[in-house]
Formats: C-alpha cells, sequence, structure tokens
C-alpha cells in the first residue's frame, strides 16, 4: 500500500461520491461539510495549481497540495505554509506561487 496526498477538493468529491453510494459516518459527513465549505475550487483546479507549484525548485508534493488547499494570495500566507517545512523561498518563487493559485481564483 503507498501513500499519496489528496487536496481538499479531492477529498470533497470522494465523500460526495462516497455518500451517494452508502450513509457515510458522522466524521466523514462532519469532514465532507468542511471541505464544501472551505474548498471554492474544483479537482481539476486544484490538480493543476499542485502541478505548476511543484515545478517550483524546493516545494515538495506535500507543500503544494498545503498551497492548493489553502489557497495562499499574499506572501506572509506563502511563508507560513512553508514554515513548517523549513523552506525559505525567495521572493521570485513567493510571487510566483502567489500568481499561479491566483488564476485559478
Amino acid at each position: 500500500m503507498s501513500e499519496q496526498y489528496v487536496s481538499l477538493a479531492e477529498v470533497r468529491d470522494l465523500l460526495t461520491a462516497e455518500n451517494e453510494k452508502r450513509e457515510l459516518l458522522t466524521t466523514q459527513k462532519a469532514a465532507m461539510e468542511h471541505a464544501r465549505t472551505v474548498c471554492p475550487i474544483s479537482t481539476e483546479d486544484a490538480k493543476a495549481i499542485i502541478a505548476e507549484v511543484s515545478e517550483i525548485p524546493d516545494i515538495t508534493e506535500y507543500v503544494a497540495v498545503k498551497i492548493a488547499d489553502m489557497l495562499p494570495q499574499y506572501p506572509e500566507d506563502v511563508r507560513a505554509i512553508l514554515s513548517k517545512e523549513r523552506i525559505a523561498l525567495d521572493a521570485a518563487a513567493t510571487n510566483k506561487v502567489i500568481e499561479i493559485v491566483s488564476k485559478y481564483l
């Protein structure tokens, strides 16, 4: 079995599809509602953001998914996402992340 990071948009779609098949557990319903509430983009857009952001040096798959989930709009937001991973991007790369995200909002 392998691990794969999935975006909040994908979680929303997976849980919605599963809800059509069967009754979800309470925690699954809460996760689905949370994803519906806080994720304004489609799964295709999330995948596109992940793909584009992953091309930036030092951005891991995990960080790319976090960026697609959080949709940072300011340099401070990008730095906050990267701080836990101890990644420091220069201003140009940070602006590129913001530019990529803004295309899909």
